[in-house]
């Protein structure tokens, strides 16, 4: 379902390539560093029209792991959905307001490709605009790294939202009183 305009605005705004993938930096993108790293997650943040902010205290957390090395950012970005439902993806270093999250720039390895980004703006809202965030979880990459030169692979992985914790919690506590 992509459209031609999408396509258009990544090329202008993000240099995407004729085949649609981003620019990479190869310094953490050869296959050696690649061995080497850690389990890798995304989120995407969502703020209703005119209520996005993402400096403040969600780039100083963002700073604190990063500093802390628990994390290495591998992506980030802002994507705005506007209301016919079209995408402008811009990267953190393209923006000028974005001081604060400059602790994570040298880090970037912009490996969200184009179909990416139209995959994670579709669970956007129309009007909305939504900070992306990809990153490696850099706490586990030896045990991952020992577990890939051991033979092992990873075959399963999830996320538990802690909203479902809580209620299994609390279905849990309403069990026990009845």
């Amino acid at each position: 379902m992509r459209s031609g305009k999408f396509d258009a605005m990544l090329t202008t705004r993000r240099g995407a390539t004729a085949t649609g993938s981003l620019p990479r930096k190869e310094s953490l993108m050869t296959p050696k560093a690649i061995d080497e790293f850690g389990p890798v997650d995304y989120l995407v943040i969502e703020f209703p029209a005119g209520a996005s902010n993402f400096t403040g205290e969600m780039a100083s957390e963002l700073a604190t792991l990063v500093e802390a090395g628990t994390i290495r950012v591998l992506d980030l970005m802002i994507m705005a959905k506007a209301e016919d439902g079209t995408i402008e993806a811009m990267e953190i270093d393209d923006l000028d307001q974005m001081d604060e999250l400059r602790v994570a720039e040298t880090q970037i390895a912009e490996i969200l490709a184009a179909d990416d980004v139209e995959h994670l703006a579709a669970a956007m809202e129309p009007g909305t605009v939504a900070g992306v965030l990809v990153w490696e979880n850099a706490w586990a990459a030896p045990f991952a790294s020992a577990a890939r030169r051991s033979g092992g692979q990873l075959v399963a992985t999830g996320r538990i939202p802690i909203q479902a914790i809580a209620a299994s919690l609390e279905a849990d506590e309403a069990n026990e009183g009845a």
